[in-house]
């Protein structure tokens, strides 16, 4: 069963932004797959290339740990659009992510993931992303 770019790009998004669940994520890459987010600052979990799915599964569960991404995300809010490219193997998703912070803030996070996939799972993920979700007024997303 083939899945589709848009059942993939769910099913990571479930792993990793509803369930915060490493081995999920890490389960939708090939044995070599790469993780790569070549905006992380110096320091941040993810601020190397991930190989395999034991890299990719520490990196992201220590991101996941980190204080300040604690919040939990508004389907409500949140928003995604995907472009598949002439490789049907590549497509290309923006998405606004939009968050409930513990204390109630609401926050966003817009970035560009570009996925390219082997035999129906992630081979590369390239996950360009701000340090920080940032904070907007309430009904401005």
């Amino acid at each position: 069963m083939d899945l589709t770019h848009r059942e993939i790009f769910q099913r990571y998004v479930y792993a990793g932004a509803v369930t915060r669940d490493p081995d999920a994520i890490a389960a939708l890459f090939t044995e070599d797959g790469l993780f790569d987010a070549p905006l992380a600052p110096d320091g941040h979990p993810l601020h190397r290339r991930l190989v395999g799915r034991a890299a990719i599964r520490d990196g992201i569960s220590a991101y996941h740990q980190q204080f300040h991404y604690q919040g939990t995300v508004d389907p409500e809010r949140s928003a995604f659009v995907l472009h598949d490219t002439a490789d049907p193997d590549v497509f290309i998703a923006e998405i606004d992510a939009a968050f409930v912070e513990g204390d109630g803030r609401r926050t966003t996070m817009s970035l560009v993931q570009i996925f390219r996939l082997r035999g129906g799972q992630i081979a590369m993920l390239r996950d360009y992303f701000p340090d920080l979700p940032s904070g907007v007024p309430d009904g401005q997303l």
